[in-house]
């Protein structure tokens, strides 16, 4: 089994994409105005607006902007110029400088204009890179 993808469900879904286009600087492909999706080489961070939620069994299911327990982390060559890159962008809440984790990597955590949780981060001690190596 591999983890394919995540979604978030949104309630403004060109304000979503538009956010994460700008903080990654990778571009969405748009399959219907209510779905659109970024691929990277590791997998899928998909939008939805709330319209989608009616495929699913109905609106019920899901709250757009309510997430309180789940990061969205993106690996990235270097936080540190992100970071620089990143407090340019209005209205970007960030909630962590640079800081390096016990656990070896340097991230940077911001919120999505949804509230969600956004991690920058790269593996800067030895053990850390040794977990993101290429095989």
């Amino acid at each position: 089994m591999n983890l394919s993808s995540i979604r978030i469900i949104t309630a403004d879904i060109k304000r979503l994409v538009q956010f994460y286009e700008t903080a990654t600087g990778k571009p969405f492909t748009w399959h219907t105005d209510d779905f659109a999706e970024m691929r990277t080489s590791s997998g899928v961070l998909a939008i939805g607006s709330t319209r989608t939620l009616a495929l699913f069994g109905g609106n019920g299911i899901a709250d757009a902007a309510s997430n309180r327990s789940v990061i969205i982390e993106f690996l990235v060559d270097d936080v540190d110029n992100k970071y620089k890159q990143l407090i340019d962008v209005t209205g970007i809440d960030i909630v962590q400088a640079p800081t390096t984790m016990p656990w070896g990597n340097r991230s940077i955590l911001f919120r999505d204009p949804d509230g969600n949780l956004v991690n920058f981060f790269t593996p800067v001690s030895q053990e850390a890179q040794k977990r993101f190596e290429e095989k």
